[in-house]
């Protein structure tokens, strides 16, 4: 696939990673680019002044070392303070600001934020109007992530996605579900085909991505110039590199290494307590740890003992003795393995997949 801009942001290629909160910090997007996606952007930030001093907005707000483009995205329900936290973000380096407007969770659509914009489209454009207006002076694009609306009565994705074009949006990612269905049913692509043929920026379409022959379908499905993968890609940062290949070639590559795998999981994991520290650190990275080894033989088994640890140290060594002795059984995860990962979705969901 070819280069796709934002601004004056050439990026690699056409694959992006999903803002998904709890999820896409600077170590899981570090490693998604270092797979093959084209683009990552952040956990959403929130818009409220009296948070950003909060340990969890200053990690989300941290991007040491990233590669760039670095782009953030921002959460709230007055145009003002979002103009406020675009600049905020962009101090602390942000390149591009991603305006949420797809998020469903109940906490943040009950301040009507995220997807709940979407039942006020003058409040909605006032908001993308301000943005981009505060992020025009430092020459930072604006994009805006969406729903097809927030019930199958109230699908207006096209007519927002026209009047944030007008806004001076410049790109668009629609997930192909309503408010109301959360992440259950499954995505429909029809809505997203129809925002592509309303707007001349591009067009990123979201929802079900999980698999390469997934993927060709739904650009095949919606003429989108970009496909976002989120859920598919906890504990299977590899997806990317695997669309790729089979986007390009029609062919599929063979499993990771088990030997791969254990590499990136570790260095994803002394990552991961760098940015959170021992007590936060551990605890978080559990949800990781269970993603990569959910259908693996003994995953389960690891998954257990891994909750029972507190210490990084411990955590990391049992890690590592698990692939270890994976390793010594097989050369590559199998590929039912990769598969059921794919079609495997978590307990708990992230809020933006």
């Amino acid at each position: 696939m070819s280069a796709l801009c934002i601004g004056p942001h050439a990026l690699p290629n056409r694959l992006f990673v999903a803002p998904m909160a709890g999820v896409t910090d600077r170590p899981f997007r570090q490693l998604c680019k270092q797979l093959g996606a084209g683009y990552a952007v952040s956990e959403m930030v929130t818009s409220r002044r009296d948070l950003w001093d909060s340990l969890k907005t200053s990690r989300r707000a941290n991007h040491e070392g990233e590669s760039g483009p670095i782009a953030v995205q921002i959460a709230g329900t007055e145009a003002s303070m979002m103009a406020e936290a675009a600049l905020y973000n962009i101090d602390r380096g942000a390149q591009i600001i991603d305006i949420n407007m797809g998020c469903p969770a109940k906490k943040v659509c009950n301040k009507w934020a995220g997807s709940a914009l979407m039942q006020n489209e003058p409040l909605a454009v006032e908001i993308a109007a301000a943005v981009v207006a505060a992020c025009a002076p430092r020459g930072v694009p604006v994009t805006l992530k969406m729903r097809t609306g927030w019930c199958e009565q109230q699908k207006n994705a096209v007519q927002l996605a026209c009047q944030f074009e007008d806004a001076g949006i410049q790109m668009l990612t629609v997930h192909g579900r309503t408010r109301e269905q959360g992440y259950r049913g499954q995505a429909e692509y029809e809505t997203i085909a129809a925002v592509k043929d309303a707007v001349r920026v591009p067009v990123v379409a979201n929802g079900d991505i999980d698999s390469p022959e997934k993927a060709r379908a739904v650009l095949t499905a919606t003429g989108a110039d970009a496909l976002m993968v989120g859920r598919a890609a906890q504990g299977r940062p590899w997806i990317f590199r695997e669309i790729a290949h089979f986007l390009e070639t029609g062919q599929h590559l063979a499993p990771p290494l088990v030997a791969e795998v254990r590499r990136l999981l570790l260095a994803h994991l002394l990552d991961h307590y760098q940015l959170y520290g021992e007590a936060s650190g551990v605890r978080s990275a559990r949800k990781h740890i269970a993603w990569y080894v959910r259908a693996l033989p003994g995953g389960e088994a690891l998954r257990r003992h891994i909750n029972t640890l507190e210490d990084s140290g411990a955590q990391w060594q049992a890690v590592a003795q698990y692939f270890d002795e994976l390793g010594a059984r097989m050369d590559r995860l199998p590929a039912a393995a990769t598969d059921a990962a794919a079609s495997a979705h978590p307990a708990s969901f992230p809020l933006n997949a």
